[in-house]
Parts: structure tokens; C-alpha cells; sequence
């Protein structure tokens, strides 16, 4: 008797399962953002979204680091607003006061009668006190004469702070707009690589995270900050030592999280240096130098973009703060391609 039970379809390979699930997964994040970081394209083993997370954790901290450049310009910005508001009511107040003195100068004078002063001369029964008060008002046409000169230049000085505030006050509504927009592209980036992340096993992810500290044990203690450029350069180094396993929050700097050059420039503020916020501008904060001549409290850059940095503490290693869920810690001072090292 024939079966009527149809003939059993293959099923799905686990790698081809594994691949469908990693492709889904991007092209969640891709739909869940509302734009497109990371295409779906079947993602296939570990190693391609280990390089797609490479790539946006790249992205975010290049978005990160304009972000730092856009608050801490607006901070600047907000400062001058504030000093130019200050500058433009004192200006308002001496120009009132100088109005006050005019006003009360032209009341006595229209009061007086404005009688002709020969004729007032004629009928004066004591001639010389007359004249000396004429003198007086001659003097005072005088003084008033000049004032209405001062308070003309003074109106004109008022008009140009009130330009250049509104031009100011434009100038920070942009900045917070880029502020704004940055934020966006960041948390956007971080987003897409937690949804791949998350689309990884706990060995996927393991395998991840080693591969991405060059197959080096990260926690092994390096050498002491002997050996720095500097008594400043040596105590950076000790802060950022002090920050190790603190979390990683883009735009953080210190001291209970930070960023990539937040916690370089905690470190540095701790050791009595003011450093820029941005890790670009932290390239060019000192002499650069070769790396074979790398010392202790060394800033290293990484990417053609320098948009990460890290504080280089000897024996080969750097401390830095990678990128979120991978707290501040010791990594291979090769771990990305550098792009300068900078003795501050």
C-alpha cells in the first residue's frame, strides 16, 4: 500500500540558520535606526560582523568626537553670548545715564527763558556776575556739545555689540544643532553594533573581543610610568591607571566614565596639563614623535581620522577607553593602525 506521507525537504544547515539569523538581525537594526549604517547582506561567520562592528564603532567615535567638538565650541559660544548680553546692558545703561544728564541740561535751559543774553546783560544789576554765569553756560554749551558727540559714538558702539551678540547667539543655535545632530549619528552607530553584537554568541562575542585586542592578554600589568617624557607626562599616567575598569559613555570625561580622549584629557588635567577635548585636536597638542621612541604618557592616535586615542604607559601597551561595554583598560599599542604619537 503506498504512503501518502510527503517525501522529507533537507532542512537548513546550522551555518546557513546561524547566517539567516546574523542577516536578520542587521536588517533589524537597519529598520529599527531608519536609515541604512549596515546593508543585510547575509552576514556568514563571526569574523564578517566582527568586521562590521570594527566599522561602526568607528563611525560612532568619529560622530562622538565631532560631538565633543560641537558642545565644547558651544560652551565657548554660550560663555561669549553671555559676556556680550553683560556688555550690551552696561552699554544700555551708560547711554540712559548720558541721556538723563543731556535731558536735564536742556530742561534748565528751556526753563531760563532763552532771553537774549545783551539784552539780559542791560537789565542785570550786578553786570560781572552776569558774565561769569555766561562764561559758565558757554562752558556748559560746551561740555554739553561734547557729550551729544560721546553719546552719538557710544549709540553706534551699542549698535555693532547687538550685531555681532545676534551673530553670536546664531552661531550657537547652529553649534547646538550640530550638537544635536552628531548625538543622532552616534547613538545610531552603537546601536546597529549592539544589534549585531547581540545576534553573536557568548563565544562569538569572546572571540570578538580577544581578536580586537590582537590576541593579547589585556590585563596584564605593564611596566611602571618610569622612563616618561615628564614629571606631568608620569602622573597623566598614574590618573589613567586609576581610572582602569571605569565604563565606557560617549562624551564622557571623567571621572566615573568616559570616552576615548575624555579620559586622555582627565588624565592629563590631573596632572595640571589642559588638553583639547577632541581626539584630532589632541594630535596636535605637542611634538609628534616615532613610535619606536614611544614613552610613558605618550598620546597615541589611531586611524587616518585620528579619531581615537589612547595615553601609551610603556611595554608595548597603551591605557584607553575603547568603546561601550568594554571598560578602561591596558590593549596592545598596535591594535588599530596609528596614525601619531604625540609627546605632550
Amino acid at each position: 500500500m503506498a504512503s501518502h506521507r510527503r517525501t522529507p525537504v533537507p532542512g537548513p544547515t546550522r551555518s546557513a540558520t546561524r547566517a539567516t539569523v546574523l542577516s536578520a538581525a542587521a536588517a533589524t537594526a537597519v529598520a529599527a535606526l531608519g536609515a541604512a549604517p549596515v546593508r543585510a547582506e547575509p552576514a556568514g561567520p563571526a569574523d564578517t560582523v566582527r568586521a562590521r562592528v570594527d566599522r561602526l564603532y568607528a563611525e560612532a567615535e568619529r560622530a562622538t568626537e565631532e560631538f565633543n567638538a560641537a558642545d565644547e565650541r558651544t560652551d565657548t559660544l554660550r560663555a561669549a553670548a553671555g559676556a556680550a548680553r553683560d556688555s550690551v546692558a552696561r552699554g544700555q545703561e551708560r547711554i540712559n545715564r548720558m541721556r538723563g544728564t543731556l535731558g536735564a541740561v536742556a530742561g534748565a535751559q528751556y526753563r531760563s527763558g532763552g532771553i537774549d543774553p545783551a539784552l539780559a546783560l542791560m537789565l542785570s544789576e550786578e553786570p560781572d556776575a552776569y558774565l561769569d554765569k555766561a562764561a559758565l553756560l558757554d562752558r556748559l554749551g560746551d561740555r554739553q556739545a561734547a557729550a551729544l558727540t560721546e553719546l552719538r559714538l557710544a549709540q553706534r558702539r551699542l549698535a555693532q555689540e547687538r550685531a555681532e551678540a545676534a551673530r553670536t547667539l546664531a552661531d550657537l543655535e547652529r553649534s547646538r544643532a550640530a550638537v544635536a545632530r552628531h548625538k543622532r549619528e552616534a547613538e545610531r552607530k552603537l546601536a546597529a553594533a549592539r544589534v549585531l553584537l547581540d545576534s553573536l554568541t557568548s563565544g562569538e562575542r569572546a572571540a570578538l573581543d580577544r581578536a580586537s585586542r590582537s590576541g593579547r592578554d589585556g590585563a596584564v600589568p605593564p611596566p611602571s610610568a618610569d622612563g616618561a617624557a615628564s614629571s606631568r607626562a608620569a602622573a597623566a599616567v598614574r590618573a589613567a591607571r586609576s581610572a582602569l575598569g571605569r565604563p565606557y559613555v560617549w562624551g564622557a570625561n571623567g571621572p566615573d566614565a568616559f570616552d576615548c580622549s575624555g579620559l586622555v584629557q582627565w588624565a592629563y588635567a590631573r596632572a595640571g596639563v589642559g588638553l583639547p577635548r577632541t581626539s584630532q585636536a589632541q594630535r596636535n597638542a605637542g611634538r609628534h614623535v616615532p613610535l619606536a621612541q614611544a614613552r610613558p604618557g605618550d598620546l597615541v592616535t589611531y586611524r587616518s581620522d585620528a579619531s581615537h586615542v589612547a595615553l601609551y604607559v610603556g611595554g608595548g601597551q597603551v591605557i584607553h577607553a575603547p568603546r561601550p561595554g568594554a571598560p578602561v583598560r591596558y590593549d596592545p599599542v598596535g591594535m588599530m593602525p596609528i596614525s601619531a604619537v604625540t609627546r605632550v
